[in-house]
């Protein structure tokens, strides 16, 4: 084995707090395995978008507790650094939550700080209005949101301003992230650290709140049949206790998805955007007759939905949630207010602002970006993010939004409308607006990096059969908004076509937009499109 990674496995070991990865690192050396050794010790995990996102496992490039042990150290110099006391935590309910959770309170603890820890595994959404409502300096949700079962990850919020930028409780944007990576890996050895006990465990109180504060969102409540499934995430409970104390009937549970297991058994993979995710929900709701489909992700700060759509269920694209949400919401009434939405999502929420007078802007993907337009007044991204009352949760809140989603259905229902009647009006006023999104599954950065280095060096002049009229490289923006890694090119047609790395996954993206005058016009040229585009990317 090459000397120096053994030296730095050694090295490692001597800090891990965990025994048990302690003993995998230890085999693997005594058995010579280099190349799981290789795997675990190619960098420190990124601390980046929504900080830390990776598999379970040892050594510096898995999540772990070592890991998150030095990146709480790298938080607590920035903390320091900036004049910041105070931190809640929040957890879902994967495997090794509760332990980074209780490792982040410890070294916060022994940090001098005021640490608040929620009472048990909860939504994002109220980790995010704790922070708001406890004042709090910063929030750390150690979730993996949807991705796979093998993973963990650690986001971080801040309260105040810092850096010149106001966060009123969001998520964390550069240059603070890179200063927060750069203080991590100058961390002083783990056995060094002080870890302290004095924290407090929160009661219910924080939650009640933040389901009463929501629970108003709904004005009017009608009976209706709701499925809906937490995705064997933490949704649940948050979820019934908002339904119930707007005063709406008691939600039809998928069962098989309801409690929260680590495993995600009935799913690849715990995405409802995932084909087959909400298969169990759609069957839920043909035996009960439903009025509509629910469904969050794991952490419940994503929503989805389904509707009965000419005698067929079907999952909503989160364009078309984001469409019905921005047109009901300007319709009751926008005072002051701004909408946004991220460059990848659909054309249609600024045709809807405009039409209503309500301002619009549009930013970078993630809602770290959306969370600092100024007076947000309803914000979403395609990827089933929504913001629905940006004053309470400055965040996408799949609770919140769900909640919306059933209040539209029952005013509908009340004029003896659907969702699917609603869809109707919104096309004809603005046209049809048909999306859809390609994920490329990759096994490594660089195979990301060369597929976006084929997009900017070999375009191709047609695609499709379609002349390409233009080309962005949003690294080198026309526009106001930040340099990003991503192409945007229009077709004749009209046809939008945007490729940009995941920001979360191991995947290139590529979502495509047309507007025309009729469905089954949209959906040919998107298939058309997207046969070309998979083509184009997979080689």
């Amino acid at each position: 084995m090459n000397e120096s990674l053994r030296l730095e496995v050694e090295k490692w070991i001597e800090e891990d707090p965990d025994p048990k990865t302690r003993e995998q690192l230890t085999r693997w050396l005594n058995e010579d395995n280099e190349s799981e050794l290789r795997s675990c010790f190619s960098g420190f995990l990124e601390f980046g978008t929504a900080g830390l996102r990776g598999a379970l496992g040892p050594g510096p490039s898995r999540m772990n507790r070592a890991v998150v042990s030095k990146t709480a150290a790298g938080l607590v110099t920035f903390m320091k650094r900036h004049g910041l006391n105070s931190i809640v935590v929040g957890r879902d309910a994967r495997y090794g939550s509760e332990d980074f959770t209780r490792d982040t309170a410890e070294i916060m603890s022994g940090a001098g700080f005021e640490v608040f820890v929620l009472p048990r595994p909860l939504p994002t959404p109220v980790l995010a209005f704790a922070v708001r409502k406890l004042k709090s300096d910063v929030g750390v949700m150690v979730t993996a949101s949807h991705n796979p079962p093998q993973d963990n990850g650690y986001k971080v919020y801040l309260g105040g301003t810092v850096n010149g930028v106001t966060y009123n409780g969001s998520q964390i944007i550069a240059p603070t992230d890179k200063e927060i990576s750069e203080a991590i890996a100058a961390s002083a050895p783990l056995p060094t650290l002080s870890r302290g006990s004095e924290w407090q465990t929160l009661d219910d109180s924080i939650l009640n709140q933040y389901v009463s504060t929501t629970a108003a969102l709904a004005k009017n409540p009608k009976p209706l049949t709701i499925v809906y499934t937490a995705m064997h995430g933490v949704g649940l409970e948050t979820i019934e206790k908002v339904f119930s104390s707007a005063g709406f009937a008691p939600l039809v549970l998928v069962k098989e998805q309801a409690k929260p297991d680590p495993d995600f058994p009935t799913v690849k993979f715990p995405n409802p955007e995932e084909p087959g995710a909400i298969d169990l929900a759609l069957a839920y709701a043909k035996e009960s007759h439903a009025d509509v489909v629910i469904a969050n992700d794991p952490d419940a700060d994503r929503c989805a939905g389904a509707i009965l759509d000419g005698g067929v269920w079907r999952m909503l694209r989160g364009d078309e949630v984001g469409a019905l949400l921005g047109e009901y919401i300007a319709r009751r009434g926008v005072n002051n207010g701004v909408f946004a939405n991220s460059i990848v999502s659909s054309s249609i929420l600024r045709k809807i602002a405009e039409r209503y007078g309500i301002a619009f802007t549009e930013t970078l993907t993630s809602f770290k970006y959306l969370s600092k337009v100024d007076n947000l007044r309803f914000g979403y991204e395609e990827a089933l993010g929504y913001c629905v009352s940006p004053r309470d949760v400055n965040d996408k809140d799949g609770i919140s939004a769900a909640l919306v989603l059933a209040q539209m259905t029952a005013d509908l229902k009340d004029q003896g409308k659907t969702l699917a009647d609603f869809f109707d009006e919104i096309w004809r006023d603005y046209g049809f607006h048909g999306t859809r999104q390609i994920s490329i599954r990759t096994s490594s950065v660089e195979q990301i990096q060369a597929i976006m280095t084929m997009m900017r060096s070999s375009m191709p002049g047609q695609i499709a059969d379609r002349k390409v009229m233009s080309v962005d490289d949003l690294s080198q923006p026309k526009d106001d908004l930040p340099p990003t890694d991503g192409i945007r090119f229009y077709l004749e047609g009209p046809v939008r076509v945007i490729v940009r790395p995941s920001g979360t996954e191991p995947k290139v993206k590529c979502y495509l937009e047309v507007v025309t005058s009729t469905h089954s016009e949209a959906n040919l040229i998107l298939d058309q499109v997207e046969s070309a585009m998979k083509k184009l990317l997979i080689r």
